[in-house]
């Protein structure tokens, strides 16, 4: 059965994270997508990562980690020839996505308006830390600015560690994956209608809309969010504990998985306790609450209470490192990570597919994160350019 998005095409000039991550998405999905980079130097996340020789290479593996399954054509923008070129891409495409800041499409002459009236049907979408308006439009807009901006790093962390980061870039990533919703709805609309659209996505704003909870406690109930470390606030014994070999998650949010967990542990006298009654009370006294069920945690490794708690209904969970959730039976069983041989002897690359499954067929990118304009040839052949033009093109350093 042919991929959800195959024959969309998508023109990805986006840079570092939250727009590469958009467009990695749709091109699991089975989207033809054209990363356009600048001659030379491409994305910037080529030249990142904790490998130097990669980094050197130009195939960093910040660049690598979601540009698999994609083509890579270099267009110099600012030249007259390749915004031809460019145009010329527009005319086959479903899709552009940029992220840069508000207002340079424009100054290019490459804009929603203008790229419209050459493809009426075509889906823009405009990633940036703020907004295309707004008195912080034309802001820098890092993952951590937005982090701190959106209040996520004032509940991250605990009274003594926070306001904290949280540990991976998580604005950009939620960003990217707002966008990608965003241009799949408005695909749907364009197959049944014709009709284009303009997508406008903030960093800061999709943050905020992740924080649901946290942002909903204080617009409804006025309670002001804050750092609660490991523990869950709407419930205890709720959290992270103290084992034998290492922490344990535990989210006994029920009754009835409380009354459990307190019987698997050897305390069911804590079921009882007037402290612990019911759920407010448990609320309030989290801390004694915790003190006596890590005393008795500490008779066993977090391996051992975690398969006798799930067996009972109760979640738990051991807290993995990134090496040993990737190692675990779950995540391998069910192919997450793809691999790619080396090409010529080299290397190989391994990069994490979609987070769902089809029934029509598994997402997944069909080729390995290209090498800078590795297809730009190729693809100026589809345009119509002939191999004269293609060489003069690159004389010209168009391409």
């Amino acid at each position: 059965m042919p991929s959800l998005l195959a024959g969309i095409r998508v023109l990805d000039l986006t840079n570092v994270l939250a727009g590469p991550f958009c467009a990695y998405q749709l091109a699991q999905l089975g989207a033809d997508v054209i990363k356009v980079e600048t001659p030379g130097t491409g994305d910037l996340a080529r030249q990142l990562g904790a490998d130097p020789a990669l980094n050197k290479a130009l195939m960093g593996v910040s660049f690598i980690a979601q540009n698999a399954g994609k083509r890579s054509c270099t267009v110099n923008l600012k030249s007259p020839e390749g915004c031809e070129i460019f145009r010329r891409l527009v005319a086959t495409a479903d899709v552009v996505v940029e992220n840069f800041r508000p207002g340079v499409m424009d100054r290019l002459g490459l804009g929603y308006e203008a790229l419209a009236a050459i493809r009426p049907r075509l889906v823009y979408c405009a990633i940036s830390g703020f907004g295309q308006d707004g008195p912080l439009r034309g802001n820098p807009a890092y993952d951590q600015i937005v982090q701190g901006l959106s209040g996520a790093m004032s509940v991250t962390g605990d009274a003594h560690s926070g306001p904290m980061r949280v540990g991976f870039p998580m604005a950009d990533t939620i960003g990217g994956m707002t966008a990608a919703f965003a241009v799949a709805a408005a695909l749907v609309r364009a197959a049944r209608t014709g009709k284009g659209e303009m997508i406008d996505v903030s960093m800061l704003e999709s943050t905020l809309v992740a924080m649901g909870w946290q942002v909903s406690n204080w617009l409804v109930a006025g309670v002001e969010p804050r750092q609660m470390g490991n523990d869950n606030m709407t419930a205890a014994p709720s959290g992270t504990f103290k084992t034998a070999d290492g922490p344990l998650n535990i989210a006994a949010n029920k009754q009835e998985q409380f009354e459990a967990l307190c019987r698997i542990v050897g305390r069911p006298d804590l079921a009882v306790d007037p402290r612990f009654a019911d759920r407010e009370e448990r609320k309030r006294r989290r801390g004694e609450l915790t003190a006596e069920l890590e005393s008795a945690l500490a008779g066993a490794p977090a391996s051992h209470w975690a398969g006798l708690l799930n067996a009972a209904g109760v979640p738990a969970g051991e807290v993995l490192t990134i090496p040993q959730a990737l190692a675990h039976p779950q995540v391998v069983g069910r192919d997450f990570v793809r691999t790619f041989a080396g090409k010529d002897g080299g290397r190989e690359m391994k990069v994490v597919r979609a987070g769902f499954r089809l029934g029509s067929g598994d997402p997944t990118p069909e080729s390995p994160p290209p090498a800078l304009g590795a297809d730009t040839g190729e693809i100026l052949l589809e345009l119509g350019y002939s191999e004269t033009e293609i060489d003069r093109l690159r004389a010209q350093r168009a391409i």
